[in-house]
């Protein structure tokens, strides 16, 4: 099968399906999800779509606390670098078996930003990666209209 570009939907319920596939099966992080973490999967799943497409298309409706949920795994196990590098690793190398091309891009690009900014918050640490003084008046906007749609 060639590979295209995460156009919509469909693309996004594929690269969500095989990338906890790949986590759940990995020594690693498996256990956290399914463990620790005790994931509902017939419930996460979907809000993983959305959560994905709201990121890369913006418009599909996830709201939630991401920051929040990732929080109160710190005290039952770690969540280090170590853990959110591998939890990218598989993200990115799982988009590049299936997608290529722009999107595909951006949606590795989002994933480890959001992985920066989840492991600095949980773990109180400053995210060198994000300094709000050096953002684009782009950025800005973009980060502006997230947060209305947010509340």
């Amino acid at each position: 099968m060639s590979r295209t570009d995460i156009l919509g939907r469909d693309e996004i319920v594929r690269l969500v399906d095989r990338f906890y596939e790949n986590v759940r099966s990995d020594e690693k992080l498996g256990f956290i999800f399914d463990k620790v973490a005790g994931v509902d999967w017939d419930a996460h799943l979907p809000r993983m779509y959305a959560f994905w497409q709201t990121v890369l298309f913006r418009d599909g409706g996830f709201r939630g606390d991401p920051i929040g949920k990732h929080a109160r795994l710190v005290l039952l196990t770690m969540m280090g670098r170590e853990q959110f590098d591998r939890w990218l690793e598989i993200f990115e190398s799982t988009v590049d078996e299936l997608f290529v091309g722009e999107n595909a891009t951006h949606i590795k690009a989002c994933a480890a930003d959001m992985a920066n900014v989840i492991h600095s918050k949980i773990n109180g640490l400053p995210n060198e990666k994000f300094d709000p003084a050096k953002l684009s008046d782009e950025q800005r906007a973009r980060y502006a209209a997230y947060r209305k749609s947010a509340d």
